[in-house]
């Protein structure tokens, strides 16, 4: 965790105060530039940069660059800001965010699932935004706040849920474990499991739907819809029906393999079997009669992903209260809905191949270009410096001049032409014929 030193008796909040961060170990081996993007973002790369060219960043009291890599447990003294330091962790240009209250507080407190040094995993409940937006003022992002300890980071989102979609989310603690959590999730091997309610029973109980989806136009991007034009983005669901009533609805589990927004319930609107209680892709049809809920029933209820300190974080998220009394109407039993995961392969051996090849090619183009650079910054033949952009000609090639004794000056031999020629003078040219006015030959041009 970055501590925070205010030398010399002064406060945090004191413009001239000198501040000192220890460097915490999801930062190791970070450039400079970059650690102030992760955790000071309010302080320009600009400013960053005038602060190591005039040696006022210091790393363990000596002077550091841009570029300079960081290690796990270094002393970095950042300059005074010229203001009171923002929250930790506030984006560029943050604004002052509202003390939460007492129910707020209550609130983020009771919906913790899990929590550590690296994640806050929460159930969302139903009903509650991810984050704020056009006339939403409650949401999850607005109770972080909650989490944070004294002089440590905002936590962070590193995915999303539906408004009315409940179950397990990830929140970040450090920018270092955002930055960790966020790849697994791009890179799909965070595995992310669901229970939905769907109106009908599908044909084949464990499928696999690959739809491309895209914005449905008109809607202002508040709407998805399958489309299987070059504009449609690939899409996979796999669904496993879990249990039925009848054909009147089914229990089905749904794993995304992609992450595209209302993935779930577009899928399975297409299929034929709407999400229960989504109006807004199954329109009258996604609605049972009775006493079930008309809310929405999909739920996240497991998340198994990697964590930082090399483990893995599996967790489950009891059902909101709508889902269980549906499921108990319908004649469900909760606790056989756990179907069995495959064993998890945190990376694969060949993407692993990959990942090495690459980065050693990487490696070694980086050499190549500090050798290229070295040679073109050191003496020439003439004993000089060549021109930036002036091509080094390599003797025994066409055009290349021989090489010379270091400080002789060319001599032109008697009868040689001089080797250029005075400008503003054009060598006289043989009259040039007359064009001819025949007409062009019809047909294609030969070529």
């Amino acid at each position: 965790m970055t501590s925070f030193k205010a030398p010399h008796g002064k406060g945090a909040g004191n413009s001239d105060a000198v501040r000192q961060f220890t460097i915490r170990p999801d930062d190791n081996d970070v450039r400079l530039d970059r650690w102030f993007k992760r955790n000071l973002p309010e302080v320009s790369f600009a400013m960053v940069s005038r602060w190591a060219r005039t040696g006022q960043i210091r790393v363990d009291g000596k002077r550091a660059d841009v570029d300079t890599r960081l290690a796990a447990g270094q002393t970095l003294r950042v300059p005074p800001a010229g203001g009171p330091l923002p929250l930790a962790g506030g984006g560029k240009g943050a604004r002052a965010r509202k003390p939460l209250t007492e129910e707020q507080i209550r609130l983020a407190e009771e919906i913790v699932l899990e929590q550590d040094r690296a994640a806050i995993v929460i159930n969302k409940p139903p009903g509650l935004a991810t984050q704020g937006g056009s006339g939403t003022f409650e949401h999850v992002d607005g109770l972080l706040d909650a989490y944070v300890a004294d002089n440590a980071p905002r936590p962070r989102l590193v995915h999303r849920l539906d408004k009315d979609t409940s179950g397990v989310l990830l929140v970040a603690r450090t920018p270092g474990s955002a930055a960790f959590f966020s790849k697994r999730f791009s890179g799909r091997t965070a595995r992310k499991i669901y229970w939905a309610l769907v109106m009908g029973v599908p044909d084949i109980h464990d499928g696999m739907i690959e739809l491309p989806l895209a914005k449905q136009p008109g809607t202002g991007g508040e709407k998805m819809m399958v489309d299987e034009s070059e504009h449609g983005l690939p899409s996979r669901t796999r669904y496993r029906v879990i249990d039925r009533a009848g054909n009147r609805a089914a229990w089905v589990e749904l794993q995304p393999f992609t992450g595209r927004t209302h993935q779930l319930r577009v899928h399975m609107a297409a299929i034929g079997h709407p999400i229960v209680g989504d109006g807004k892709y199954g329109g009258q049809a996604a609605f049972l009669s009775g006493s079930i809920s008309r809310k929405l029933h999909l739920h996240a209820r497991r998340l198994r992903i990697e964590h930082p300190e090399g483990d893995l974080l599996d967790v489950t998220a009891p059902l909101p209260e709508h889902f269980a009394k549906s499921l108990e109407q319908l004649g469900f039993t909760e606790s056989e809905g756990d179907l069995p995961l495959e064993a998890p392969v945190l990376v694969d051996p060949k993407t692993q191949e990959k990942r090495v090849a690459k980065a050693h090619a990487k490696q070694y183009r980086k050499e190549r270009r500090g050798e290229r650079r070295k040679r073109a910054d050191g003496p020439d033949a003439g004993g000089g410096r060549r021109p930036t952009g002036q091509r080094a000609k390599v003797p025994g090639k066409p055009g290349a001049k021989p090489a010379g004794k270091p400080g002789a000056k060319a001599v032109a031999k008697p009868g040689t032409r001089p080797a250029s020629k005075p400008a503003g003078k054009a060598p006289a040219k043989a009259p040039a014929k007359a064009p001819s006015r025949r007409p062009a030959p019809k047909g294609p041009a030969k070529r």
